[in-house]
């Protein structure tokens, strides 16, 4: 599973982690990604989405249908 979520575009940050003797390794900080299940009543079905903990937040506040229109407007197949 990507590290990306489908609703806000969030993908991972990557930076360095630096030691207290001052070495610097790469790091990556990935967003907390959660495959959620949602219906839309307007179709009868059910989707699923891999969505950010941001995203579900986006979601509860426009509501599914909304966001829905909103990336199939953006081209995501859904």
């Amino acid at each position: 599973m990507s590290a990306h979520c489908q609703v806000t575009g969030r993908r991972p940050g990557f930076g360095n982690t630096v030691s207290h003797s001052n070495r610097r390794t790469s790091r990556r900080w990935n967003p907390n990604i959660q495959t959620k299940t949602y219906y839309l009543p307007s179709e009868g079905r059910r989707i699923r989405l891999q969505v950010s903990t941001k995203g579900i937040k986006v979601i509860d506040r426009d509501g599914i249908e909304a966001v829905v229109a909103r990336l199939r407007r953006d081209g995501v197949r859904i």
